[in-house]
C-alpha cells in the first residue's frame, strides 16, 4: 500500500501529458472531482490536480512527438546516480536529470522493453500530498513485452523486491515492493502483455490506478465524460473492484475500489 512517507523506489509523483490541458482538466474534474491549479506562467503550462487543496497529480502539455499518457515517477535520493544505473542495466535516458526550481530534481527514462518512467529526487516537494485514499493514486502497474527482462532491470535500478503470482495457465502477475519493505508496502505490479494485446497494437507502458469509493459510480462518470472502456468493472477476489480506460486524449488509467479486511 502506498503512503506519503516516501522511500527509495516507491512512486512519489505522477503527471499527465496531454495535447489539451484544459480539456484534460475538465475530464478528470468530472470523473474525480479534482480542481486544477496552474503552476504559474514560468512553468510552461504545467499545473496540478488537487483534492481539498492537496496535490494528487500534475498535468502539462505534451513534448514534441509524444502521445498522451500518465507518467509515473519513483523516489530516488540521487537522480544522477539513478540515470547511471538505468544505462548500466540496459535502459536509456530520455530527459537528463535537471532541477525543477527548488522543488526537486527529475529525470525520465525508457526501460529495455520500451516503457517510459521517471524519477523524482525531493527538494522542497517530497511528492504527492495524498495517496491511497479515494481520488488519489492507489497503485502503479507496468504492461511489458518481456516480464523477465523488466523484472531484472527494475531490480537492478531500484532494488525492488518481486513476487510472482500465477493468475491462470498463461499469466503471471509480479508484485513490486520497495527494497527492505514488507508485503503490505507493495506499490504495484507488472505483467506480460498477452499476444492478443500485442496484435492489437499495445505497447509497453506504466499506468496509474486511482482509488475510488464506488467503482461503478466512477465508471459511469468516466464513460459519460468520454472515456473509452478497455476493461469494464471487474471483481478481483481479495484485491478489489476495478476498471480500465483511455481518457479522451488516449492516456491509459484505471480505477479501483480496494478490498478491505
Amino acid at each position: 500500500m502506498l503512503t506519503t512517507t516516501y522511500v527509495p523506489g516507491a512512486p512519489n509523483w505522477l503527471d499527465l501529458g496531454t495535447p489539451d490541458t484544459g480539456a484534460g482538466a475538465a475530464f478528470y474534474s468530472a470523473v474525480f472531482g479534482w480542481e486544477h491549479r496552474s503552476a504559474g506562467p514560468e512553468a510552461g503550462g504545467y499545473g496540478f490536480f488537487e483534492q481539498d487543496g492537496r496535490t494528487v497529480a500534475g498535468i502539462g502539455p505534451l513534448s514534441e512527438g509524444a502521445s498522451a499518457s500518465w507518467r509515473v515517477y519513483f523516489h530516488t535520493p540521487d537522480a544522477d546516480a539513478t540515470a547511471k544505473a538505468v544505462e548500466q542495466a540496459g535502459g536509456s535516458v530520455r530527459i537528463a536529470p535537471a532541477d525543477v526550481f527548488a522543488f526537486g530534481r527529475a529525470a525520465a527514462f525508457v526501460d529495455p522493453t520500451g516503457a517510459d518512467f521517471a524519477v523524482w529526487q525531493p527538494g522542497e516537494t517530497q511528492g504527492l500530498d495524498l495517496v491511497a485514499v479515494p481520488g488519489s493514486l492507489s497503485r502503479t502497474e507496468l504492461y511489458t513485452t518481456d516480464a523477465n527482462a523488466a523484472k531484472a532491470f527494475y531490480e537492478s535500478v531500484f532494488s525492488w523486491q518481486t513476487r510472482d503470482v500465477p493468475m491462470g495457465p498463461e499469466l503471471t502477475y509480479t508484485i513490486l515492493t520497495p527494497a527492505g519493505a514488507g508485503p503490505a508496502a507493495a506499490h504495484g505490479g507488472l505483467m506480460q502483455l498477452p499476444q492478443a494485446n500485442l496484435d492489437a497494437g499495445s505497447t509497453p507502458e506504466w499506468h496509474p490506478y486511482f482509488e475510488v469509493s464506488d467503482c461503478d459510480a466512477t465508471f459511469a462518470r468516466a464513460t459519460e465524460s468520454g472515456a473509452t472502456v478497455l476493461i469494464p468493472v471487474t471483481e478481483a477476489p481479495g484485491i478489489g473492484r476495478f476498471a480500465m480506460f483511455l481518457d479522451p486524449s488516449g492516456a491509459l488509467f484505471a480505477i479501483i475500489t480496494t478490498a478491505r479486511g
